[in-house]
């Protein structure tokens, strides 16, 4: 009989081992509590959604404090070592990066946007997104959804809880406080095809 997969004991990749893979190449990895997940080829749908929000806040941001980063950039998260890779992040007045170990990492975002896959999803609304909340400077949260047109938008209040805004629908925008500036659905989704069961 042959032997299941799933019986067979996991590989505990320490920090050192991790790193060392990080540094070869051009693929992006992230480390979870002894298991190395990459985190480069995406689909298509997720290319363009990730493209559309980091062009779009490019340019609604440009000349101002603020500045719209793209996926290549990790941020430093604390409470989850060393650091992870949102697909988007706004960092404003001014940029703070720390080398980490030959990878650099955004230190003060304000905004960071997550395109979530069924394989994404648990871990960019629980233990990414708790990891996020630890940092000072974070304020707002965008969890978009790549099957059809929907944005879950946390903001951060001033006595500290996060609260949650379903949109859905291109006709619908979010407005993101921190940054005085608004994203439209229909700017999210420009040239998106979804499959027959979205919307």
């Amino acid at each position: 009989m042959a032997a299941n997969p799933s019986d067979s004991p996991r590989h505990f990749y320490s920090l050192d081992e991790y790193f060392a893979l990080e540094n070869i190449g051009d693929a992006r990895y992230e480390y979870w509590d002894g298991e190395i997940v990459c985190m480069s080829g995406a689909s298509f749908a997720h290319v363009q959604i990730t493209g559309n929000i980091f062009h779009a806040l490019r340019s609604k941001l440009a000349g101002g404090p603020c500045l719209a980063l793209n996926g290549d950039l990790a941020i430093k998260t604390p409470a989850l070592p060393p650091y992870r890779y949102p697909d988007v992040s706004v960092a404003c007045g001014g940029s703070k990066i720390e080398n980490i170990r030959g990878v650099d990492a955004l230190l003060n975002p304000v905004v960071i946007v997550e395109v979530i896959s069924p394989t994404t999803v648990i871990r960019d609304r629980g233990d990414k997104f708790s990891a996020y909340q630890q940092i000072s400077t974070f304020l707002e949260y965008l969890l978009v959804a790549q099957q059809f047109a929907r944005v879950t938008h946390y903001q951060r209040k001033p006595d500290g809880l996060w609260v949650p805004q379903e949109l859905s629908g291109t006709e619908s925008l979010v407005h993101l406080d921190s940054l005085d500036c608004d994203l439209t659905l229909s700017e999210i989704y420009d040239g998106v095809t979804f499959s027959a069961g979205g919307q």
